[in-house]
């Protein structure tokens, strides 16, 4: 077996390469749409280890999902991500939460990212 890979429910495209592209800074591995070009998107995001898949498919994820991902340096990630810009959320630190220091992002479709720097 290999690990695991999350799909997360998607419902706008333009929305998610926002989030996902612009501020999370994923990298898309590949796209799949049907045979025309209106045909919703089924996608594979990759930053670092953290692979991703968003599906705009019913039935394939449920918005509202969660996903817990472990850091090295959540300090690091935070300022990554406050210097990008994007003014729609403004995440912060939990440095109480049980796994070690802990900071949540919410996708435009309800979807919390668990970013967790593991206690040593």
């Amino acid at each position: 077996m290999r690990a695991p890979v999350p799909v997360l429910r998607s419902l706008d495209e333009t929305c998610a390469r926002e989030f996902y592209i612009d501020y999370l800074h994923f990298t898309i591995e590949w796209e799949h749409r049907f045979d025309y070009a209106e045909s919703i998107l089924y996608t594979r995001l990759r930053r670092d280890q953290f692979v991703l898949d968003l599906s705009e498919h019913h039935g394939d994820g449920t918005a509202g999902s969660t996903v817990w991902v472990p850091v090295s340096d959540v300090t690091a990630l935070y300022k990554g991500l406050h210097a990008t810009g994007y003014d729609r959320i403004s995440p912060g630190i939990e440095a109480d939460s049980p796994g070690g220091p802990t900071m949540e992002v919410i996708d435009p479709f309800s979807n919390t990212i668990r970013f967790c720097q593991g206690k040593p």
